[in-house]
């Protein structure tokens, strides 16, 4: 069985880039959410990159959701970037799409 959720993290001076692999679903919530609440602080920019993702459910996108209010709380920023087709219909569906910049332009990519 492939494993749920493998998150690599690269921090660099601009952002914090979060390298999601696997399935986003109710069991990896908790892992993502610890991952990137270490870098939830005023003024940081965290780009979620969900480029290896093959599967979101609806607890998944909870946990992206609570990471987005998390953030903003703290005076940070939470993008996505290199969503699938899949995952970007889930998100237009549940009218949540339009939170994330960089997540609205589907070219938007980082090596």
């Amino acid at each position: 069985m492939t494993p749920q959720l493998i998150v690599t993290v690269d921090e660099n001076q601009d952002a914090t880039v979060v390298h999601c692999s696997g399935r986003l679903t109710i069991e990896a919530g908790n892992t993502l959410r610890t991952e990137v609440q270490k870098f939830i602080k005023p003024k940081a920019k965290i780009v979620l990159d969900l480029t290896n993702v093959t599967h979101c459910d609806s607890m998944g996108m909870g946990t992206v959701i609570s990471l987005y209010v998390s953030s903003k709380s703290a005076g940070s920023r939470l993008e996505i970037i290199n969503m699938s087709q899949t995952i970007r219909k889930l998100f237009s569906m549940a009218n949540i799409l339009s939170l994330f910049e960089g997540a609205v332009d589907p070219t938007s990519r980082i090596p």
